[in-house]
């Protein structure tokens, strides 16, 4: 076997999507659009939820958590490569990756959870209408936030840990735009094969268990749908699902498509592109998905921009 030079490393090199120095203003811009429109719709779903009674209730309390974990989720990717792309470097320090992977892995995992937590919420909403008051008090929605956010923060722990332990060699090239912990796992020189099993079997177990929840809520309020005699009845119903549906929908099958796509086709370049669905897009969708079908939340904004407006002064010239 060929020995390899394993050294003590300092840094890494995100590769990104081109090297071509024409393509990088184009991908800056479109990048930083993304971005912003992710930070500010998400944003608008907060102040809506906070600042309106009526949207006071389980639903949008998920929900108002949600935007917040989406603005985290793509502000551990997105600003670090849009400082390389301005100051023309690809360099991520080894102690920067470790810490993006910590909360990359985090914030996905958050997403998956509360998700999960909302199909749950609407289960009860529309299975056990009579008892919905009083299972969802503000103790166990909070309860449900705070076993997510644990959960999901011993599992980043366990991701960062298993890339701390691996050995690297000479290439220190990352294919990516930011440090995913697959892409570090093919770097290294050390043996993988515990990292392999333990990444898969936490995926499964919190990634299929959450899908599981999300499929068994759905398959129980379908049933319940049915149950009901009018049309209009069932389409009004099954409405108040369309939206969280929607995002459960593009959010599980961009991280689905990436990862089934990378085993099969093992093209990093490709995996990268794949990997701005779940973890560019589908934050900056969600806020949008949510306020253009939801009359309550259009309704908020709508009482939020006409609040503000009249605290503006009026001046006279």
């Amino acid at each position: 076997m060929e020995q390899k030079n394993i050294t003590r490393i300092s840094e890494f090199l995100l590769l990104g999507f081109s090297e071509d120095p024409e393509l990088q203003p184009l991908i800056f811009g479109l990048f930083l659009f993304m971005y912003l429109m992710a930070v500010s719709g998400n944003l608008l779903i907060i102040l809506a939820a906070i600042s309106d009674t009526h949207l006071h209730t389980p639903m949008y309390f998920f929900l108002s958590n949600l935007s917040f974990v989406d603005i985290c989720f793509i502000s551990t990717t997105v600003p670090k490569m849009l400082v390389n792309i301005q100051t023309q470097t690809k360099v991520i320090t080894y102690e920067g990756c470790i810490i993006q992977i910590y909360f990359f892995a985090f914030f996905v995992g958050l997403d998956n959870f509360l998700l999960a937590v909302m199909a749950y919420d609407r289960f009860m909403a529309i299975c056990h209408p009579l008892h919905y008051i009083v299972i969802m008090k503000h103790q166990l929605c909070g309860l449900l936030v705070l076993v997510s956010y644990i959960t999901t923060a011993l599992n980043s722990l366990l991701q960062s840990f298993m890339v701390l332990w691996l050995s690297f060699c000479t290439n220190l090239e990352i294919p990516h735009f930011f440090c995913e912990p697959n892409q570090l796992v093919h770097l290294a020189c050390s043996d993988t094969f515990l990292n392999d099993i333990v990444m898969n079997c936490v995926a499964g177990i919190l990634g299929g268990g959450a899908l599981a929840g999300i499929l068994y809520s759905y398959s129980k309020i379908v049933s319940s749908i049915h149950t009901i005699s009018s049309t209009q009845g069932r389409y009004k119903t099954f409405s108040t699902c369309v939206s969280h549906l929607s995002v459960v929908s593009l959010f599980y099958c961009t991280v689905l498509g990436v990862y089934l796509s990378s085993a099969v086709t093992q093209n990093s370049h490709s995996s990268a592109t794949a990997s701005v669905m779940y973890s560019v897009v589908t934050p900056m969708l969600n806020p949008y998905i949510y306020s253009l079908r939801n009359k309550d939340i259009k309704s908020a904004l709508k009482r939020l921009f006409e609040k503000e407006i009249i605290k503006q002064p009026i001046v006279f010239c």
